[in-house]
């Protein structure tokens, strides 16, 4: 089976939210390392990194939080999506850094990216 991804316009809100991420990102001092890394196992938003932690990114933007807002799309079925794409970007490398899942969220009300750190671990 091949994988194929549907790429989004280059003006919809997930793109500009992912831009305003990493814009916010890097004032904060992290260095981009790639964005929207994709394999079998599924696509992390942006990867960095936070002085020598490896930093695995999940950018969700919200216009309201009728539904939990973007924090609460993060559900554990995506946790163990990222995880999965996470271990196979770290497959690739020679040696596994420290490393941390970090979430941006961003409601379209206020349009101010909050940061949460650890947003979640690896089992």
């Amino acid at each position: 089976m091949k994988l194929t991804r549907l790429l989004q316009p280059s003006n919809s809100q997930g793109v500009k939210a992912e831009k305003q991420a990493l814009l916010f990102l890097e004032q904060q001092g992290l260095s981009l390392i790639c964005q929207n890394y994709l394999c079998k196992a599924g696509e992390i938003d942006i990867i960095m990194l936070d002085a020598e932690t490896l930093v695995f990114i999940e950018v969700r933007f919200r216009k309201n939080s009728h539904f939990g807002g973007a924090l609460a799309s993060i559900t554990a079925a995506k946790q163990k999506k990222l995880i999965r794409t996470a271990r196979h970007y770290l497959s690739q490398l020679d040696n596994e850094p420290y490393c941390r899942f970090d979430a941006i969220a961003i409601d379209g009300l206020t349009n101010t990216p909050q940061w949460i750190k650890n947003a979640f671990q690896a089992d």
